[in-house]
Protein backbone atom coordinates (compact mmCIF):
# COMPACT_ATOMS: atom_id res chain seq x y z
CA UNK A 1 0.00 0.00 0.00
CA UNK A 2 2.53 2.25 0.80
CA UNK A 3 5.45 1.51 -2.25
CA UNK A 4 1.34 2.06 -4.30
CA UNK A 5 0.62 5.52 -2.68
CA UNK A 6 4.12 6.60 -3.93
CA UNK A 7 4.34 5.88 -6.51
CA UNK A 8 1.04 7.43 -7.05
CA UNK A 9 2.11 10.42 -6.41
CA UNK A 10 4.46 10.31 -9.09
CA UNK A 11 7.82 10.08 -9.65
CA UNK A 12 10.87 12.61 -8.43
CA UNK A 13 12.67 14.59 -10.47
CA UNK A 14 15.98 13.37 -9.32
CA UNK A 15 14.75 9.59 -10.27
CA UNK A 16 13.22 10.81 -13.75
CA UNK A 17 16.74 11.42 -15.10
CA UNK A 18 18.15 8.29 -13.91
CA UNK A 19 15.45 6.66 -15.97
CA UNK A 20 15.71 8.05 -18.76
CA UNK A 21 19.77 7.06 -18.83
CA UNK A 22 19.28 3.88 -17.96
CA UNK A 23 16.39 3.68 -21.68
CA UNK A 24 18.96 5.16 -23.30
CA UNK A 25 21.94 3.00 -22.54
CA UNK A 26 19.76 0.57 -23.06
CA UNK A 27 19.16 1.87 -26.83
CA UNK A 28 22.91 2.54 -27.23
CA UNK A 29 23.39 -0.58 -25.97
CA UNK A 30 20.56 -2.44 -28.06
CA UNK A 31 21.80 -0.11 -31.20
CA UNK A 32 25.45 -1.26 -30.56
CA UNK A 33 24.56 -5.05 -30.53
CA UNK A 34 22.45 -3.81 -33.67
CA UNK A 35 25.11 -2.39 -35.55
CA UNK A 36 27.87 -5.18 -33.97
CA UNK A 37 25.44 -7.70 -35.70
CA UNK A 38 25.08 -5.41 -38.88
CA UNK A 39 28.97 -5.33 -39.02
CA UNK A 40 29.12 -9.27 -38.07
CA UNK A 41 26.83 -9.34 -40.90
CA UNK A 42 28.33 -7.26 -43.42
CA UNK A 43 31.23 -9.16 -42.33
CA UNK A 44 29.93 -12.40 -42.85
CA UNK A 45 28.49 -11.71 -45.92
CA UNK A 46 31.51 -10.12 -47.63
CA UNK A 47 33.44 -13.41 -46.19
CA UNK A 48 30.95 -14.91 -47.71
CA UNK A 49 30.90 -13.00 -50.82
CA UNK A 50 35.06 -13.28 -50.85
CA UNK A 51 34.53 -17.19 -50.70
CA UNK A 52 31.67 -17.23 -53.41
CA UNK A 53 34.00 -14.96 -55.41
CA UNK A 54 36.97 -16.76 -54.99
CA UNK A 55 34.81 -20.25 -55.76
CA UNK A 56 33.41 -17.99 -58.49
CA UNK A 57 36.52 -16.98 -60.17
CA UNK A 58 37.64 -20.57 -59.33
CA UNK A 59 34.94 -21.96 -61.48
CA UNK A 60 35.88 -19.41 -63.78
CA UNK A 61 39.52 -20.62 -64.02
CA UNK A 62 38.16 -24.37 -64.67
CA UNK A 63 35.46 -22.86 -66.74
CA UNK A 64 38.07 -21.26 -69.11
CA UNK A 65 40.20 -24.22 -68.93
CA UNK A 66 36.89 -26.53 -70.20
CA UNK A 67 36.83 -23.86 -72.37
CA UNK A 68 40.19 -24.03 -73.38
CA UNK A 69 40.04 -27.90 -73.44
CA UNK A 70 36.69 -28.03 -75.29
CA UNK A 71 38.19 -25.38 -78.33
CA UNK A 72 41.42 -28.13 -78.04
CA UNK A 73 39.03 -30.64 -78.74
CA UNK A 74 36.99 -29.15 -81.29
CA UNK A 75 40.13 -28.03 -82.98
CA UNK A 76 41.63 -31.74 -82.43
CA UNK A 77 38.12 -32.91 -83.78
CA UNK A 78 38.03 -30.60 -86.70
CA UNK A 79 41.88 -32.05 -87.31
CA UNK A 80 40.52 -35.62 -87.41
CA UNK A 81 37.87 -34.43 -89.79
CA UNK A 82 39.43 -33.30 -92.12
CA UNK A 83 42.25 -36.26 -92.09
CA UNK A 84 38.90 -38.46 -91.93
CA UNK A 85 38.03 -36.50 -94.94
CA UNK A 86 41.49 -37.28 -96.14
CA UNK A 87 41.31 -41.09 -95.56
CA UNK A 88 37.51 -41.18 -97.05
CA UNK A 89 39.01 -39.54 -100.21
CA UNK A 90 42.32 -42.14 -99.90
CA UNK A 91 39.53 -44.75 -99.83
CA UNK A 92 37.40 -43.64 -102.01
CA UNK A 93 40.52 -43.86 -104.56
CA UNK A 94 41.76 -47.39 -103.56
CA UNK A 95 38.09 -48.39 -103.87
CA UNK A 96 38.35 -47.01 -107.47
CA UNK A 97 41.37 -49.15 -108.19
CA UNK A 98 40.40 -52.21 -106.64
CA UNK A 99 37.25 -51.73 -108.58
CA UNK A 100 39.69 -50.98 -111.73
CA UNK A 101 41.56 -53.88 -110.58
CA UNK A 102 38.64 -56.32 -110.52
CA UNK A 103 37.35 -55.48 -114.04
CA UNK A 104 40.80 -55.93 -115.60
CA UNK A 105 40.88 -58.84 -113.70
CA UNK A 106 37.41 -60.35 -115.25
CA UNK A 107 38.62 -59.21 -117.92
CA UNK A 108 42.19 -61.01 -117.58
CA UNK A 109 40.17 -64.33 -116.49
CA UNK A 110 38.06 -63.62 -119.76
CA UNK A 111 40.97 -63.59 -122.18
CA UNK A 112 42.37 -66.77 -120.13
CA UNK A 113 39.28 -68.45 -120.89
CA UNK A 114 39.37 -67.01 -124.60
CA UNK A 115 43.01 -68.19 -124.85
CA UNK A 116 42.79 -72.07 -123.21
CA UNK A 117 39.78 -72.35 -125.47
CA UNK A 118 42.09 -71.25 -128.40
CA UNK A 119 44.69 -73.52 -127.31
CA UNK A 120 42.28 -76.00 -126.80
CA UNK A 121 41.43 -75.62 -130.39
CA UNK A 122 44.54 -75.31 -131.38
CA UNK A 123 45.74 -78.74 -129.89
CA UNK A 124 43.13 -80.42 -131.83
CA UNK A 125 44.39 -78.95 -134.73
CA UNK A 126 47.67 -79.99 -134.00
CA UNK A 127 46.71 -82.98 -133.15
CA UNK A 128 45.13 -83.36 -136.82
CA UNK A 129 48.14 -82.34 -138.21
CA UNK A 130 50.45 -84.51 -136.25
CA UNK A 131 48.53 -87.00 -137.99
CA UNK A 132 48.29 -85.65 -141.13
CA UNK A 133 51.95 -85.11 -140.94
CA UNK A 134 52.50 -89.19 -140.02
CA UNK A 135 50.87 -90.38 -142.84
CA UNK A 136 53.03 -87.44 -145.01
CA UNK A 137 55.89 -88.77 -143.77
CA UNK A 138 54.60 -92.21 -144.41
CA UNK A 139 54.12 -91.07 -147.69
CA UNK A 140 57.33 -89.66 -147.98
CA UNK A 141 59.51 -92.70 -147.17
CA UNK A 142 57.42 -94.30 -150.28
CA UNK A 143 58.58 -92.07 -152.45
CA UNK A 144 61.87 -91.98 -151.10
CA UNK A 145 62.12 -95.77 -151.26
CA UNK A 146 60.79 -95.54 -155.17
CA UNK A 147 62.96 -92.71 -156.06
CA UNK A 148 65.81 -94.78 -154.62
CA UNK A 149 64.64 -97.40 -156.69
CA UNK A 150 64.44 -95.63 -160.39
CA UNK A 151 67.84 -94.06 -159.93
CA UNK A 152 68.89 -97.51 -159.87
CA UNK A 153 66.58 -98.45 -163.09
CA UNK A 154 67.78 -95.32 -164.85
CA UNK A 155 71.02 -96.22 -164.89
CA UNK A 156 69.96 -99.74 -165.60
CA UNK A 157 67.78 -98.78 -168.89
CA UNK A 158 70.64 -96.30 -170.15
CA UNK A 159 73.41 -99.46 -169.87
CA UNK A 160 70.81 -101.29 -171.99
CA UNK A 161 69.74 -99.03 -174.23
CA UNK A 162 73.75 -98.40 -174.62
CA UNK A 163 74.11 -102.07 -175.04
CA UNK A 164 71.18 -103.06 -177.20
CA UNK A 165 71.63 -100.04 -180.14
CA UNK A 166 75.46 -100.88 -179.77
CA UNK A 167 74.05 -104.49 -180.96
CA UNK A 168 71.90 -103.51 -183.58
CA UNK A 169 74.61 -101.21 -185.02
CA UNK A 170 72.49 -98.25 -184.61
CA UNK A 171 74.71 -95.29 -184.76
CA UNK A 172 72.98 -93.16 -181.83
CA UNK A 173 74.71 -91.55 -179.14
CA UNK A 174 73.39 -92.34 -175.54
CA UNK A 175 73.88 -89.75 -173.04
CA UNK A 176 75.49 -91.36 -169.72
CA UNK A 177 73.98 -89.46 -167.44
CA UNK A 178 70.18 -89.02 -169.01
CA UNK A 179 69.56 -91.45 -171.17
CA UNK A 180 68.93 -89.04 -174.35
CA UNK A 181 69.63 -90.04 -177.36
CA UNK A 182 70.91 -87.69 -180.93
CA UNK A 183 70.10 -88.17 -183.87
CA UNK A 184 71.51 -86.01 -186.73
CA UNK A 185 68.60 -84.74 -188.05
CA UNK A 186 70.52 -84.24 -191.80
CA UNK A 187 69.82 -87.82 -191.61
CA UNK A 188 66.18 -87.21 -191.51
CA UNK A 189 65.31 -83.58 -193.29
CA UNK A 190 66.62 -81.70 -196.40
CA UNK A 191 67.09 -77.93 -195.34
CA UNK A 192 64.33 -76.29 -194.26
CA UNK A 193 62.01 -79.25 -195.05
CA UNK A 194 60.15 -81.36 -192.77
CA UNK A 195 59.48 -84.22 -194.38
CA UNK A 196 61.70 -87.31 -193.55
CA UNK A 197 64.31 -88.89 -195.79
CA UNK A 198 64.23 -91.99 -196.88
CA UNK A 199 67.44 -92.57 -194.71
CA UNK A 200 65.93 -90.98 -191.59
CA UNK A 201 62.69 -93.48 -191.89
CA UNK A 202 65.16 -96.43 -192.50
CA UNK A 203 67.31 -95.39 -189.12
CA UNK A 204 64.07 -95.07 -187.64
CA UNK A 205 62.95 -98.34 -188.58
CA UNK A 206 66.16 -99.79 -187.00
CA UNK A 207 66.22 -97.48 -183.88
CA UNK A 208 62.63 -96.93 -182.24
CA UNK A 209 62.03 -101.22 -181.90
CA UNK A 210 65.36 -101.21 -180.12
CA UNK A 211 64.31 -98.32 -178.03
CA UNK A 212 60.98 -99.27 -177.30
CA UNK A 213 62.33 -102.87 -176.55
CA UNK A 214 64.41 -101.57 -173.48
CA UNK A 215 61.81 -99.36 -172.32
CA UNK A 216 58.79 -101.52 -172.62
CA UNK A 217 60.51 -104.16 -170.85
CA UNK A 218 58.25 -105.66 -167.92
CA UNK A 219 60.83 -104.22 -165.37
CA UNK A 220 61.10 -100.93 -166.77
CA UNK A 221 57.45 -100.19 -168.09
CA UNK A 222 56.11 -99.33 -164.81
CA UNK A 223 58.62 -96.72 -164.22
CA UNK A 224 58.40 -95.19 -167.77
CA UNK A 225 56.36 -91.78 -167.69
CA UNK A 226 57.09 -90.47 -170.60
CA UNK A 227 58.63 -90.54 -174.38
CA UNK A 228 59.78 -86.86 -176.03
CA UNK A 229 60.87 -86.43 -179.77
CA UNK A 230 62.46 -83.00 -179.69
CA UNK A 231 63.18 -81.22 -182.96
CA UNK A 232 66.11 -78.59 -183.09
CA UNK A 233 67.38 -76.38 -185.59
CA UNK A 234 70.48 -74.33 -186.41
CA UNK A 235 70.31 -70.54 -185.89
CA UNK A 236 69.80 -69.51 -189.04
CA UNK A 237 66.47 -67.63 -189.26
CA UNK A 238 64.48 -66.04 -186.95
CA UNK A 239 63.15 -68.69 -183.45
CA UNK A 240 59.30 -68.47 -184.55
CA UNK A 241 59.97 -70.00 -188.25
CA UNK A 242 62.60 -72.51 -186.94
CA UNK A 243 59.65 -73.17 -183.95
CA UNK A 244 57.39 -74.13 -186.41
CA UNK A 245 60.09 -76.45 -188.11
CA UNK A 246 61.62 -78.05 -185.20
CA UNK A 247 57.71 -78.41 -183.87
CA UNK A 248 56.69 -79.89 -187.45
CA UNK A 249 59.84 -82.38 -187.97
CA UNK A 250 59.20 -83.70 -184.15
CA UNK A 251 55.71 -84.44 -184.95
CA UNK A 252 56.81 -86.22 -187.99
CA UNK A 253 59.36 -88.40 -186.63
CA UNK A 254 56.76 -89.34 -184.32
CA UNK A 255 53.83 -89.88 -186.79
CA UNK A 256 56.22 -92.01 -188.35
CA UNK A 257 57.02 -93.91 -185.39
CA UNK A 258 53.27 -94.94 -184.43
CA UNK A 259 53.16 -96.60 -188.16
CA UNK A 260 55.82 -98.39 -187.95
CA UNK A 261 55.10 -102.37 -189.31
CA UNK A 262 57.43 -103.68 -187.37
CA UNK A 263 56.01 -102.67 -183.82
CA UNK A 264 53.29 -104.69 -182.22
CA UNK A 265 49.84 -103.15 -181.50
CA UNK A 266 50.84 -103.27 -177.98
CA UNK A 267 53.61 -101.05 -178.76
CA UNK A 268 51.89 -98.54 -180.70
CA UNK A 269 49.02 -98.24 -177.71
CA UNK A 270 51.81 -97.75 -174.70
CA UNK A 271 53.57 -95.37 -177.50
CA UNK A 272 50.40 -93.81 -177.87
CA UNK A 273 49.95 -92.80 -174.24
CA UNK A 274 53.64 -91.76 -173.14
CA UNK A 275 54.97 -90.12 -176.67
CA UNK A 276 55.00 -86.30 -176.77
CA UNK A 277 56.47 -84.36 -179.89
CA UNK A 278 57.59 -80.64 -179.22
CA UNK A 279 60.26 -78.22 -181.33
CA UNK A 280 62.88 -76.64 -179.43
CA UNK A 281 63.67 -74.05 -182.55
CA UNK A 282 67.47 -73.07 -181.94
CA UNK A 283 67.25 -72.98 -177.89
CA UNK A 284 69.68 -75.31 -177.49
CA UNK A 285 72.23 -75.08 -180.18
CA UNK A 286 75.36 -77.56 -179.89
CA UNK A 287 78.97 -75.27 -180.13
CA UNK A 288 82.31 -75.98 -181.92
CA UNK A 289 85.67 -75.92 -179.82
CA UNK A 290 86.03 -72.73 -180.96
CA UNK A 291 82.76 -71.60 -179.46
CA UNK A 292 80.54 -70.81 -182.66
CA UNK A 293 77.63 -72.81 -183.74
CA UNK A 294 77.61 -76.15 -185.24
CA UNK A 295 75.09 -75.95 -187.93
CA UNK A 296 75.09 -79.55 -189.05
CA UNK A 297 75.15 -80.80 -185.26
CA UNK A 298 72.52 -78.27 -184.14
CA UNK A 299 69.90 -79.67 -187.09
CA UNK A 300 68.73 -82.73 -185.09
CA UNK A 301 66.17 -84.93 -183.32
CA UNK A 302 66.05 -86.11 -179.71
CA UNK A 303 64.49 -88.83 -178.23
CA UNK A 304 64.16 -88.66 -174.23
CA UNK A 305 62.55 -90.62 -171.63
CA UNK A 306 60.91 -89.54 -168.67
CA UNK A 307 60.72 -91.65 -165.14
CA UNK A 308 57.92 -91.45 -163.05
CA UNK A 309 60.38 -89.71 -160.37
CA UNK A 310 59.55 -86.70 -161.20
CA UNK A 311 55.82 -86.81 -160.26
CA UNK A 312 56.60 -88.20 -157.16
CA UNK A 313 59.17 -85.80 -156.68
CA UNK A 314 56.50 -82.93 -157.50
CA UNK A 315 54.37 -84.59 -155.14
CA UNK A 316 56.83 -84.43 -152.68
CA UNK A 317 57.38 -81.00 -153.25
CA UNK A 318 53.62 -80.59 -152.74
CA UNK A 319 53.67 -82.29 -149.30
CA UNK A 320 56.47 -80.31 -147.93
CA UNK A 321 54.89 -77.28 -149.38
CA UNK A 322 52.27 -78.49 -147.63
CA UNK A 323 54.12 -79.15 -144.51
CA UNK A 324 55.68 -76.29 -144.02
CA UNK A 325 52.33 -74.30 -145.13
CA UNK A 326 50.76 -76.01 -141.54
CA UNK A 327 54.12 -76.17 -139.44
CA UNK A 328 54.00 -71.89 -140.14
CA UNK A 329 50.15 -71.43 -138.41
Amino acid sequence: MFRRGRMGRGPRSGDNGAHWISYSDMMASLLLVFVLAVVYSVYQYYSMLEIKTQQLNEQQAELDRATITLVQREEELEAANVTLMGKQEELAAIQIQLDQQENDLHAAQDALKTQEEEQAKLQLQLAAMQSVLEAQKAEMLTYQRRIDDMIGVRSKIIQELSKALSAANVGASVDPATGDIILEGKVFFDSSRDTIREEGKDLLSRFVPVYLGVLMRDEYVDYVGEIIIEGHTDTAGSYLSNLRLSQNRALSVAEYCLQLPSLSSKQVSQLQELLTAKGRSFSDPIYKADGTVDMDASRRVEFKFRLKDSEMIQEMDRILTQMEAQNSL
